[in-house]
């Protein structure tokens, strides 16, 4: 993978940037994030629902949308008569109708949630189920509206100057999305991809028929032209990852920045949809960005266009997809934050979801990552645990402790994490000792520096293992769900109820609450305990204008006595438990301190005030 590094000044130059921004965006560390990936989320209009014609590959006359509730890992007849007999030979061929008026009629769902915030996988024009291969930046794509047809005839009309631009069904719609999300307080950040585009994008597409003589061929990197004079196609290109469908955008000639051709549509796109009716009052358009491989693209490019985004809106929040370490990156390009796997998702999974990485171990990881960063920038980190890119938190949790989770094997974070290439994956439904680790890192986000992201379908219950798994249809409240029984490999396998879970549901519920109201877990300092690795706990403190509050982890098995110190006049109250069962964490007040028994696999939030009783919470709550 390419990686463009700025020059010391240039780095220099962008932090004095940042700085000069003060506070902005001031939304993001008050805000909980909730990611959608929109062909899974709801069918809100089955009349939009993808065609055999619109998918990228040749499929079997017989290919029909897939039933939203059925058993994921059982093949349809036309995937059958692919040949093969391992399941994702179809998978990805499948279309299941998610569609942006099923995100619509969810916004109740994530009001009752608590959600603050949609980062949506890419809506663009596409043809595959993940829109990563964009067709066009400046289009929802068709089959998310409510007028395919029309709006493909509307593209076909257009070039690449904006001023040939029009609004089809589908984007009004987004638009609509945006103005009832925002009347909900819910603000929406979009996915963009950069460095490449699909073979069907608009310039690529007058390119391979138009050849040397196309008015976009140095948008990309032509390696060879094809020569008409032979039956062969000898056209080829740079591609991302040697994926001929996804042909690279070029950068200039010293690849300190993009192509003038790209960096002017992507600068123009950008302008549509943070202010879609260009009156200079960017409240209709998106509220910021998520960038796709974005150390695959110049940083001198991501400088000008993270400085074109605050000029159309200083509140708007900017997060690049960096796996690594990302102070350097962050100096380098302008982002506000990366997703934050290194700093927060590594060492979480270390220590509670495999349960190899010791207490004291995990504490030095986030106190080493944390420092590496600004506190403007420790508190706008995105937070998750599980993604589109990852197996689904639950499964992560059964397959948990097999495997380095830094480490270059098999079951490293993101790699082998699926029975594509892991027969012995673990599929199955996860236990009731499970979810109550699943509960602990739940917990751990919503109290930590930065803002929280739930993956769309955690918070129901759902489970899953990596690309396509953790792909499924979304599991919703009133659906009937077929049993999961049948097996990628053909393997016998017990059947397993997939429902909407309501209890678990509850918990996110509760637990976003005490962050939102409790302005220490926000905006708060941190402070680590001692931790104790034999018994496996981890706590820290948060601490604003005289609110304390205290978060402890027991991942081991037995109980474990957490002794706090008070000061003069001052009592502990238990306000939260992961478990939320009444009286299972036991508090006693002796010579000057509080001892809080925690039962093994259970955290609990405690807070310190002088005098007057403390407030009783835990987690409730209904779909």
């Amino acid at each position: 993978m390419r990686r463009h590094l700025a020059s010391f000044v240039a780095a220099t130059l962008a932090v004095a940037a940042q700085a000069a921004l003060g506070d902005q965006p001031a939304w993001v560390p008050d805000a909980v994030f909730y990611q959608i990936f929109p062909e899974r989320f709801a069918n809100g209009d089955p009349s939009n629902d993808p065609t055999r014609e619109s998918l990228e590959d040749e499929v079997p006359e017989s290919w029909r949308v897939s039933p939203w509730t059925g058993d994921w890992y059982a093949r349809d007849a036309w995937e059958t008569e692919l040949g093969a007999d391992f399941f994702e030979h179809g998978v990805f061929h499948r279309r299941y109708g998610g569609d942006l008026q099923g995100v619509i009629d969810r916004l109740d769902h994530l009001e009752r949630l608590g959600v603050t915030a949609i980062y949506f996988n890419p809506v663009f024009h596409a043809r595959s189920l993940h829109k990563y291969d964009g067709s066009s930046f400046h289009h929802v794509d068709p089959h998310f509206g409510p007028d395919p047809a029309g709006d493909l005839a509307i593209m076909e009309e257009e070039t690449a100057d904006p001023a040939t631009w029009r609004w089809t069904a589908a984007d009004r719609l987004f638009l609509e999305l945006l103005e009832q999300a925002h009347a909900r307080g819910i603000r929406v950040v979009i996915d963009g991809v950069f460095n490449h585009t699909g073979k069907d994008f608009f310039a690529f597409r007058d390119l391979r028929r138009r050849q040397a003589d196309s008015p976009y061929a140095s948008w990309y990197v032509v390696t060879a032209y094809d020569d008409p004079a032979t039956p062969a196609d000898e056209f080829r290109y740079e591609s991302w990852w040697g994926i001929d469908t996804l042909p690279l955008f070029a950068d200039t000639a010293d690849g300190g920045d993009l192509h003038p051709g790209p960096r002017d549509y992507i600068f123009a796109i950008t302008r549509r949809w943070m202010d879609p009716d260009g009156n200079g009052d960017p409240s209709d358009g998106i509220d910021g960005w998520r960038l796709d491989v974005a150390g695959d693209v110049p940083s001198g490019f991501w400088r000008d266009w993270n400085a074109h985004v605050r000029k159309l809106n200083p509140a708007a929040y900017t997060v690049a997809e960096e796996w690594g370490e990302a102070g350097e990156f962050l100096a380098a390009t302008g982002f506000d934050a990366v997703m934050n796997y290194h700093g927060f998702a590594f060492p979480v999974k270390g220590f509670l979801i495999d349960g190899t990485l010791a207490p004291s171990g995990a504490v030095r990881q986030l106190e080493e990552r944390l420092a590496g960063q600004p506190r403007r920038v420790q508190e706008r980190m995105l937070n998750l645990v599980d993604s589109h890119d990852t197996d689904r938190l639950a499964s992560m949790i059964v397959n948990g402790g097999r495997g380095g989770y830094e480490q270059a094997d098999r079951f490293d974070y993101d790699i082998g994490v699926s029975p594509r290439g892991t027969p012995d994956y673990d599929l199955r439904k996860p236990t009731a000792a499970e979810r109550r680790i699943q509960r602990m890192v739940a917990l751990m986000q919503l109290t930590f520096p930065g803002a929280p992201m739930i993956y769309y379908g955690t918070e129901a219950g759902m489970w899953g293992a990596d690309d396509p798994c953790d792909r499924m249809p979304m599991v919703w409240p009133e659906m009937a769900f077929a049993p999961q029984q049948a097996d990628p490999r053909g393997r016998p396998r017990p059947a397993e109820t997939v429902a909407f879970d309501r209890s678990l549901f509850g918990f996110y519920q509760a637990a976003i609450a005490l962050r939102r109201q409790h302005p220490a877990l926000r905006h708060g300092s941190l402070e680590f305990l001692e931790p104790d690795d034999a018994a496996g706990f981890l706590g820290f403190r948060r601490s604003l204008d005289g609110e304390v509050l205290l978060v402890g982890f027991n991942r081991g098995e037995s109980p474990h006595e957490w002794s706090i110190p008070l000061a003069a006049g001052q009592t502990a109250r238990e306000i939260f438990t992961a478990s939320g069962e009444a009286g299972k964490v036991r508090l006693r007040t002796e010579q000057g301190r509080a001892v809080v028994t925690l039962p093994g696999r259970e955290a609990a939030v405690i807070r310190l005030t002088h005098g007057g009783p403390g407030r009783q919470a835990a987690p409730a709550g209904k779909e």
